[in-house]
C-alpha cells in the first residue's frame, strides 16, 4: 500500500451562514430554522497534499464538504494495487456512504492542499429528518456522486491509452476556465487510468508535441487546452 499521512489542521468552527461558497455546498438551501437545529460544532479543517481525511473500512463519524482543492478516492484491489476511483473538487461531498453504512468505502486523500467542513453524522441525520431542504440537497449530491462514479468508470477504464489520457485532460478542465486543465503526478494519473507511469508520460508528451495542450507550470500539472477538438478520442 502507498503510505498516506493523516495529519490535519483544525482552523476553528465553521460559520455556515457566511460560507463563501455556500451556494455550492450541502447547506446551500438551509434557512435560519434549519441552522438553529445544529447543536454540534462543524469543524473547519485544512489538509496538506498527501494527508488522508479518512481511510477505507474505518468507522464513519461524519461527512465532509470540500471548500477548496481536490481529493482523490482510492481503493485497494485484490492484488494489492491502489486505484483512484474518482477525484472530487470544490462543492463536492466526501464520505456520503457514511449515511448508509458504518464504514467508509475508500481512502480519501488530498491531491492538493484542501479545506473542508467536517459535519458530524448526528447533525446530518437530524437535519435530514427535519429539513426537506437538506434532504433534497442530499439526494442531489447522491445522484451526482453516482453519475460521476459511472462517468469515471466509463471514461477512465476503457479504451486505448490515448483515449484514457485525453478523457482525463478534458474531465479535469476548470469549471471556471475550461481552457485550463489541472492534472496530477504521473503516478496518480496512472492509478486513475490503470496505465503505467511511462505510458502516461508518453501520451502527455505527445499531446504537448502535437500542440493540443501547452504546459503552463514547471511541475507539469497545469495545461492550457489549445485544441479541444484534438482531444477527441481516436
Amino acid at each position: 500500500m502507498i503510505p498516506i499521512k493523516t495529519e490535519s489542521a483544525w482552523r476553528g468552527t465553521s460559520d455556515c451562514r457566511q460560507c463563501g461558497i455556500r451556494a455550492m455546498v450541502l447547506f446551500a438551501d438551509l434557512n435560519e430554522h434549519d441552522f438553529g437545529q445544529i447543536h454540534a460544532p462543524i469543524d473547519d479543517m485544512e489538509y496538506a497534499q498527501g494527508d488522508a481525511l479518512y481511510a477505507e473500512a474505518t468507522p464513519a463519524q461524519g461527512i465532509f464538504t470540500l471548500r477548496s482543492g481536490m481529493v482523490k478516492l482510492v481503493r485497494s484491489t485484490v492484488d494489492g494495487r491502489q486505484r483512484i476511483v474518482r477525484v472530487l473538487r470544490a462543492g463536492d461531498v466526501i464520505g456520503l456512504e457514511a449515511l448508509a453504512g458504518a464504514r467508509y468505502d475508500s481512502d480519501a486523500v488530498a491531491l492538493t492542499p484542501v479545506t473542508v467542513c467536517r459535519i458530524p453524522l448526528n447533525v446530518i441525520q437530524k437535519l435530514a429528518s427535519s429539513s426537506p431542504r437538506l434532504h433534497t440537497q442530499l439526494m442531489h449530491k447522491w445522484q451526482r456522486a453516482l453519475k460521476d462514479a459511472d462517468d469515471w468508470l466509463a471514461d477512465m477504464n476503457f479504451g486505448t491509452a490515448r483515449q484514457r489520457v485525453t478523457n482525463l485532460v478534458l474531465k479535469m478542465r476548470s469549471p471556471i476556465n475550461p481552457d485550463v486543465s489541472v492534472l496530477f503526478s504521473r503516478e496518480d494519473m496512472g492509478a486513475m487510468l490503470d496505465l503505467k507511469l511511462e505510458t502516461v508520460s508518453r501520451e502527455i508528451s505527445s499531446l504537448v508535441r502535437d500542440g493540443v495542450i501547452k504546459q503552463l507550470d514547471k511541475q507539469g500539472r497545469i495545461y492550457r487546452v489549445n485544441q479541444p477538438a484534438g482531444l477527441s478520442v481516436h
